[in-house]
């Protein structure tokens, strides 16, 4: 049995239709800086020519917090217009760039957002995401975001939250607001 005062890396998945699944991952990520520790956010779908607010707010304000776009945008939705083998390639080189995170000891969190999607599209395999984790030392949390979370994912994971949508003002035809979905 470990020591309950012992400092063990989790591996923590957020996923479901609801809306809130980055926005968890970036809380954690705000408390962990606010203790003085690095974080870094490898973002596997959202892609160049749009800025989210978190990320504005770490390049200006949070030093310890990296996020880094590695995704060519939504893929298969909203107008893609990317070919799929750019949508691979771009998740590859997005996985790579987790591992060198997560080994290298540098970082206290490191948050694959949109993992998840990545995963549920096949642009990556599930076994190429558990063997990173597999790879991930022991103080490391390593935080997994995005809808349909693989099965084999959710057992690896040390907690899993379903977020839940029961209203959204998508449903009205509300486009996303700023500050709230971006």
């Amino acid at each position: 049995m470990k020591n309950n005062k012992e400092e063990i890396g989790l591996v923590v998945v957020y996923t479901g239709n609801g809306k809130g699944k980055t926005t968890a991952a970036l809380g954690a990520a705000l408390r962990a800086v606010g203790h003085g520790c690095k974080v870094a956010v490898i973002q596997f779908i959202k892609g160049p020519g749009f800025t989210y607010g978190e990320e504005y707010a770490a390049q200006h304000y949070i030093p310890n917090l990296e996020i880094i776009k590695r995704g060519k945008g939504y893929y298969k939705i909203r107008g893609d217009s990317v070919p799929e083998q750019v949508h691979r390639k771009a998740a590859r080189d997005g996985l790579r760039l987790a591992e060198e995170k997560i080994v290298s000891g540098n970082y206290h969190i490191v948050i694959l957002d949109e993992i998840n999607i990545a995963v549920d599209k096949g642009l990556l395999s599930v076994e190429e995401v558990l063997g990173i984790l597999d790879k991930k030392p022991t103080k490391v949390h390593v935080i997994l975001t995005g809808r349909n979370a693989h099965p084999a994912l959710i057992e690896r994971a040390d907690v899993v939250t379903e977020m839940k949508e029961i209203k959204h003002p998508f449903q009205k035809g509300i486009k996303a607001q700023k500050g709230i979905d971006y």
